[in-house]
């Protein structure tokens, strides 16, 4: 592979060129190599439908196809909207250190959920957070909403503000510089994120094996680790479970060593019904430690938690975009 400039797929939100310009930068800066940004367009920019009912890698195909057809070198996606199913001739070459996986919360008047008033009006695209919302028992007023960072926060912050309160990924929010906004860090105990939630995937070509090593200076064990749980989990559970699914892995020194403590939920979307669990192995055990607690989520009934709103099919309850 010679010095040529690198070409990296994108998608052409705020979000996504501004964390794909920091692995741009970051690999330059341990490589010298130079990169480009190659702006692509997916399907789940060109509609407004409500993320959960999209499909899943609805912000991932055309990227992908991009990377199969030569016209990108690489791409980088927002690890949580990646399908678990592995793409035939592509690989996950980085992991680079992971961004806070917590939920956000943006609410006029400096206010924590906390001190929310019953009735106030909180808006989310994602069904995960829109479940776990109903499962507090706050008697809050959960909307559904699309759009980038700015046109969520518009909704609480703007002019015509309509919302009270919006809950984002803090990791969003930290790429773009915009954590001033948060009044509340939400406890993984009140909203578990989702699988994957503020990391990053750096996907190239199998058959580019130079790339791949040149991409891999990038990849943070630790947080490939953590992914790598969460995913299993996740993968396991799409096979029998249309409720929405959060997960958290985090590494700690144990007894013996680095461990992972690998919390998951299954919740119905209207939030009566949840299912929590959490287990603990070594890093080496990442992905056997998110199929196990997926076969317990299971086995406590995980599959039967649905609301009355019904599903749309076993794996369509994706999370949406980081924004």
């Amino acid at each position: 592979m010679s010095a040529d400039v690198l070409r990296l797929g994108t998608r052409g939100s705020k979000l996504a060129m501004a964390q794909s310009g920091q692995v741009a930068d970051a690999l330059t800066a341990r490589t010298g190599r130079p990169v480009e940004l190659v702006e692509v367009v997916t399907a789940g920019d060109r509609s407004s439908a409500p993320v959960h009912r999209l499909g899943v890698g609805v912000f991932v195909s055309a990227l992908r196809d991009a990377l199969v057809a030569g016209t990108i070198d690489f791409a980088v996606h927002s690890y949580k909207d990646l399908p678990t199913a592995t793409a035939a001739g592509l690989h996950i070459a980085a992991v680079p250190p992971r961004q806070d996986p917590r939920d956000a919360l943006v609410a006029r008047d400096g206010k924590t959920l906390a001190e929310l008033a019953p009735g106030a009006n909180i808006g989310t695209g994602a069904l995960r957070r829109i479940a776990q919302l109903h499962a507090l028992g706050l008697q809050l007023s959960v909307t559904p909403i699309r759009g980038n960072i700015d046109t969520r926060l518009n909704r609480v912050l703007g002019p015509e503000a309509d919302l009270d309160a919006v809950v984002l990924a803090r990791a969003g929010l930290a790429r773009i510089d915009r954590v001033d906004v948060v009044t509340e860090t939400l406890d993984p105990m009140l909203m578990l994120p989702a699988p994957a939630q503020g990391a990053l995937a750096v996907e190239c070509r199998v058959d580019d094996p130079d790339l791949v090593e040149l991409l891999a200076t990038l990849d943070d064990a630790p947080s490939r680790a953590a992914v790598v749980a969460e995913r299993a989990m996740l993968a396991t559970l799409e096979a029998g479970c249309s409720a929405p699914v959060a997960a958290y892995a985090e590494l700690a020194e144990g007894e013996t060593g680095e461990e992972i403590y690998l919390r998951g939920a299954v919740i119905s979307p209207d939030g009566t019904r949840d299912i929590r669990l959490s287990r603990t192995g070594t890093p080496a055990e990442a992905a056997e430690i998110g199929k196990a607690l997926a076969a317990e989520l299971l086995d406590l009934g995980a599959d039967s938690i649905l609301g009355p709103q019904g599903h749309d099919g076993p794996g369509t309850q994706q999370f949406g975009s980081t924004e």
